[in-house]
């Protein structure tokens, strides 16, 4: 018998975490009533560190996604399978913008196979009004001064104008 998917995560970095990010959540609880937010420790896809600490995205995201029924956010260190065992979630939900997020994604998500045959791995495809957007280029934009209202929620933006802008706002 085929076990039903029941529990799955969606992983990233979300440094910080931007409306792309929330609709991939979103999307994901279609797929199933439970979804845990993996937030990792680690350095992302670039090897860079990241702009907020591990607690500061957390806590970000937790903001972002609050009142979002079936959605939990956790931080987590390590390999991605190890907390899938760990959380009991069946499968991991990825957002693809683009082919080079595919490629990334396809290693990824062989790799974690190769490591755990039963954690399956859900692509879905960005909505097109999120297909540009990544929080690089959202910290990039805060950077500069510029307004990032309209790739982010209002707590994620405070934190962004005080973290480049020394503006006061609290997380």
């Amino acid at each position: 018998m085929t076990k039903k998917i029941s529990h799955v995560l969606v992983p990233g970095t979300f440094d910080p975490i931007t409306f792309g990010h929330m609709d991939v959540v979103r999307r994901a609880l279609r797929i199933c009533p439970r979804v845990t937010v993996a937030v990792a420790e680690s350095l992302g896809k670039n090897g860079v560190g990241t702009t907020f600490t591990l607690d500061e995205r957390v806590e970000l995201a937790r903001r972002a996604l609050d009142g979002m029924d079936g959605v939990d956010v956790m931080p987590f260190t390590g390999l991605l399978v190890d907390f899938a065992r760990e959380v009991q979630a069946d499968a991991v939900v990825k957002g693809l913008r683009a082919m080079t997020d595919f490629e990334y994604e396809l290693q990824q998500a062989d790799l974690n196979y190769r490591l755990d045959a039963g954690l399956e791995s859900i692509f879905v495809m960005s909505s097109p009004e999120y297909g540009y957007l990544s929080s690089s280029v959202v910290r990039q934009i805060a950077s500069f001064g510029g307004e990032v209202d309209t790739f982010v929620p209002p707590c994620v933006a405070a934190a962004l104008k005080e973290r480049f802008c020394g503006l006061p706002a609290a997380i």
